[in-house]
């Protein structure tokens, strides 16, 4: 008891020096005030133009198709993210991998539509394997059952075969060959503008 006393009593007496001595010097209360606000301040103005400069490179992010051909196939299902994400998905992710269930890249875009999306990568580009139809039919079975998308799509830096293109039309599945996937990656325009027949906007699109 009598050291927690004496221990008390010398807090105190600290305390109030430090009272003391801030009543004195009141200017260092005031400086140590400036320089947290200063530094606050700092902070989030890192913070905004570092939000700044990544809007302005996703927004300039170009891709010719041949880059795309050299990618490993995980680098490339992230270019695709990062493609949606130029084009105002903010949460575009990518989501391939070991029991990915047939999607590879998910986002939200702007209308907010769900997109799933399929990536097939070809290292021959369009002369390596076409997508077929039973690569549609997995996507099918998953992209909306599994993973409630929107909108629906297969994407290759390859081609596609003509059974497959028809079972996609049959099946409301979106695809983007080589062509279309060269006009999106080094061009301006988002996706959604490049394909046809699109769900509305909003949580009200048919599944």
């Amino acid at each position: 008891m009598v050291l927690a006393a004496l221990a008390a009593v010398v807090v105190l007496s600290l305390a109030a020096a430090a009272l003391r001595w801030l009543a004195a010097h009141p200017w260092t209360v005031a400086a140590v005030l400036l320089a947290a606000a200063a530094g606050a301040g700092a902070w989030a103005w890192r913070r905004r133009e570092a939000a700044r400069w990544e809007q302005v490179r996703a927004s300039g992010l170009r891709y010719a198709v041949s880059q795309l051909d050299g990618l490993h196939h995980r680098a490339f299902e992230f270019a695709v993210r990062d493609l949606m994400h130029r084009d105002g998905c903010a949460d575009a992710r990518q989501v391939g991998g070991r029991g990915d269930n047939g999607a590879d890249v998910k986002a939200t875009d702007p209308f907010g539509r769900r997109w799933v999306i399929q990536c097939k990568h070809r290292k021959a580009g369009w002369s390596g394997k076409p997508v077929g139809s039973p690569d549609l039919q997995v996507l099918n079975g998953t992209g909306r059952q599994i993973h409630h998308g929107d909108v629906v799509v297969m994407l290759t830096n390859g081609r596609i075969t003509a059974d497959a293109t028809q079972f996609a039309k049959s099946q409301r599945l979106h695809l983007v060959d080589r062509h279309l996937l060269a006009e999106w990656a080094s061009g301006s325009r988002p996706l959604w503008e490049l394909l046809r027949a699109l769900p509305p906007g909003g949580r009200q699109a048919t599944r």
